[in-house]
């Protein structure tokens, strides 16, 4: 019988399933890691989608990249309309170390590559990218790099940059395809947010609109109506400085008349040029125009910079019914805000008819009020000369013939000298009568007047705002012509030298007559320099001089300069009233 052979031990299978176990466990885990991966950006979808605020949402955004690829930073660029960022949001870097750094980016570079390419950009070593050109001193050191952009409504609003993965890996095609899908999330968040931002502000305009309408219904002043258009005006569109410039009656230049917030006494009186201005612009093209930066807008090319410490800025003009421009309204943020978007711009053309509407009324309310106050004066101009006037001739003559009955010298003397009084009021009121009659002729009227307020306005354009002018006084009537002439010469070299020489914010002009003339021009500049020249000032004391009067400078109440400028002049002339006088 033959023996049957039995099989000998298996092989260990120890090795094959060790793999195995390893493999399925891998696998596991990875299911596992791509679960939680899966999970938290659902978690991140949500918690970006909530907010209706778009500062949080932004915020929101870059903490959700920056947890979802485990990056040590993150931000998320915001492009302007020039194709730059207009805001930048880090995180991951502390503050302190933030403003060591200085400005934030403005989109050179490699972050610029992504406004180039809108497309995902991603790095094992951030330097050895063409556009690549350094760090500012103080940065963080960064190798490993990963960007995509954010697109709302086919449009690329700005992108997110995520650098240096924890543990010094490289950010994989899982990292973009994570980020790829939140920055498809954050365009629908940003896209809601702005909505309800739009939303809101429209409301908001829709209310202040309403007010103003109102308010003009009512009657009110022009400077009221004013004062609550800039109030809502900067309320609404979270500006730091609003103005209205006004301009020139030859058209080329415009004049700050309203100023609130931000150093506004500084911009208050500043007379601007209408070419090689920013608010010159808004009146060259009658429409919108706005700046990121207005200390560095290409449209200003004229004039000293005026603007230190402001930032974005919008300007539109305030038009009439003719199609002309009244004034100019412009906001402006500080230095390092973000710039006026289109929803906070746009309503600002509607709001500005209203400041249109509000200074066509006072105009007509202005013209109505001017004719009752001119058919006013000829009524009372006409009630003194035919009754006043008449009556007192009659007195005058009844006493200068009563003269001839007295023979007192004492009483005879009384009697003389209140005829003199008579003849002195008659003159006195003639000049009144001659003042309601006159018509409003304008700045530029050939009295004394009018060429004070003419010398007055020529100085503006040179100091660059309008001085304070105060006049008091029958100037027109009590001034001789050789007088009057050598004021003007005075007030121009005044206002020359301050222009000049003084570096003044302020200039006051107060013109008076009472017995003499005085004039009086101060200013907050320099002041007058030890030992420098005066020739200037020799002038203004010899044309003084010649009129038998004075001339002192020196410094004024609160620094800068006084000039005082004094002259008699002739008494009005007495007699007897005569007929037909």
């Amino acid at each position: 019988m033959g023996s049957s052979s039995q099989p000998g031990p298996a092989a260990p299978a120890e090795p094959g399933l060790t793999h195995l176990l390893r493999t399925l466990q891998s696998r596991l885990d990875t299911a596992q890691g791509t679960a939680s991966r899966i999970h938290g950006l659902l978690e991140a979808v949500l918690v970006v989608g909530c907010d209706l605020d778009l500062d949080q949402a932004l915020r929101h955004i870059v903490d959700a990249a920056v947890t979802l690829v485990d990056a040590e930073y993150g931000a998320l660029g915001v492009i302007g309309e020039d194709q730059k960022l207009s805001r930048f949001i880090p995180v991951g870097i502390e503050q302190e170390r933030i403003e060591r750094i200085g400005p934030l980016p403005s989109g050179h570079g490699l972050l610029g590559e992504l406004i180039r390419h809108p497309e995902p950009l991603r790095l094992a070593e951030i330097s050895q990218h063409p556009s690549s050109y350094g760090f500012p001193e103080h940065h963080p050191p960064m190798h490993s790099f990963l960007g995509v952009p954010i697109r709302v409504r086919d449009r690329v609003f700005g992108n997110l940059y995520l650098a240096e993965k924890r543990g010094g890996a490289e950010f994989d095609a899982e990292d973009e395809t994570v980020l790829e899908a939140l920055a498809v999330a954050a365009g629908v968040a940003i896209d809601n947010a702005r909505l309800y931002t739009q939303a809101r502000l429209s409301g908001r305009w829709l209310a202040a609109t309403a007010e103003v309408t109102n308010l003009l219904l009512s009657g009110s002043s022009q400077q009221e109506v004013f004062d609550l258009l800039i109030a809502r005006a900067a309320d609404i569109a979270g500006a730091d400085l609003t103005v209205v410039a006004l301009p020139s009656s030859d058209g080329r230049s415009l004049e700050v008349g309203v100023a609130v917030g931000l150093d506004a006494e500084v911009h208050r009186g500043l007379v601007l040029p209408t070419e090689g201005s920013f608010v010159g612009a808004a009146v060259r093209t009658g429409g919108l125009v706005a700046t990121a930066d207005v200390r560095k807008d290409p449209r200003i090319t004229a004039g000293p910079p005026r603007w230190a410490g402001l930032g974005p800025a919008v300007a539109v003009p305030i038009g009439t019914a003719t199609g002309g421009v009244r004034g100019v309204l412009m906001l402006a943020r500080a230095e390092g805000k973000p710039a006026f978007g289109p929803e906070e711009s746009t309503p600002l053309a509607g709001f500005a008819g209203q400041a249109a509407v509000a200074m066509e009324l006072a105009e007509r309310r202005r013209d109505s009020e001017q004719v009752a106050l001119l058919e006013e004066r000829d009524r009372i101009a006409r009630d003194l000369h035919d009754l006043a006037i008449q009556r007192l001739f009659a007195t005058g003559m009844t006493l200068q013939g009563a003269t001839r009955f007295i023979e007192h010298p004492e009483a005879s003397e009384r009697v003389l000298r209140a005829i003199d009084d008579l003849d002195e009021t008659v003159r006195t009121i003639r000049s009144s009568i001659f003042g309601l009659r006159a018509k409003d002729r304008g700045p530029v009227a050939h009295g004394l007047r009018g060429r004070v307020v003419a010398a007055v306005d020529r100085a503006a354009a040179g100091l660059g705002f309008a001085p304070a002018l105060r006049m008091d006084g029958l100037l027109d009537l009590r001034v001789p012509p050789p007088v009057a002439d050598a004021l003007v010469a005075v007030l121009e070299e005044a206002l020359s030298n301050v222009v000049r020489h003084a570096r003044a914010h302020r200039v006051d002009v107060d013109l008076s007559v009472d017995g003499e003339l005085s004039l009086t021009v101060t200013d907050d500049g320099v002041g007058l320099p030890e030992g420098g020249p005066r020739s200037g000032l020799a002038n203004l004391a010899e044309r003084a001089q010649r009129l038998d009067g004075s001339f002192r400078a020196g410094a004024g109440p609160d620094g800068g300069t006084r000039l005082v400028w004094r002259v008699p002049l002739p008494a009005p002339g007495r007699g007897t009233p005569r007929a037909g006088s």
